[in-house]
């Protein structure tokens, strides 16, 4: 199986390119369907690198993806500008989960 990487920023698609990660650079959201639509007819891809601005701004598209599809798997990652979740997410998300208030 393979990795493909769909970034907004040139940056990370060059450092993903180095490590052996093919890729593209969308910034639309029909761009970012196409390029979806492209990466998921594609049967050897089995993971799929996306930087995280893409599930923020456009989480009806991601969504669609993770709940209705058990392949390929969609890893949001941050970009060069690093993540905007906050330092604690992990603990909170778990305390949320578990349903556990502090």
């Amino acid at each position: 199986m393979k990795m493909y990487l769909i970034s907004d920023n040139v940056d990370t698609w060059t450092g993903m390119r180095l490590a052996g990660v093919e890729g593209a650079v969308v910034h639309e959201k029909a761009e970012l369907k196409s390029q979806l639509d492209k990466v998921l007819a594609d049967k050897e891809i089995g993971i799929i690198l996306l930087t995280e601005k893409f599930g923020k701004a456009f989480p009806d598209i991601i969504n669609d993806v993770k709940l209705n599809r058990k392949l390929p798997l969609i890893i949001e990652i941050p970009d060069r500008h690093g993540t905007g979740r906050k330092p604690n997410f992990i603990t909170d998300y778990v305390n949320e989960a578990i349903g556990l208030k502090l």
